[in-house]
């Protein structure tokens, strides 16, 4: 269990150290969600499970979701002002 834990510390760490270095906005907000969800998986490791529920929940639910609908509408954005995609989000497509 000890070496399942390092693991998942060592993930956190790899996850909230690219999320900051990542270049597309797409892909920093799928790290953040398994940031988030691999932090759910902790605190129930820790006999938490109701900071559990409400990190899978917020964390990579509901948070995530704002952040895609977001992330949507500022290419919206971009797209009418200037006719093209920016740079940072070229994975998004109409």
């Amino acid at each position: 269990m000890q070496i399942f834990t390092c693991i998942l510390l060592g993930f956190l760490l790899v996850c909230a150290i690219s999320v900051s270095l990542s270049k597309n906005l797409l892909n920093s907000i799928l790290i953040y969600m398994s940031y988030s969800l691999v932090m759910s998986i902790i605190w129930i490791l820790l006999e938490s499970p109701d900071l559990a529920i409400t990190e899978a929940a917020v964390g990579a639910g509901v948070t995530t979701i704002l952040f895609f609908l977001t992330l949507k509408k500022y290419a919206r954005l971009w797209t009418r002002k200037r006719g093209k995609m920016p740079p940072r989000m070229r994975s998004l497509r109409r």
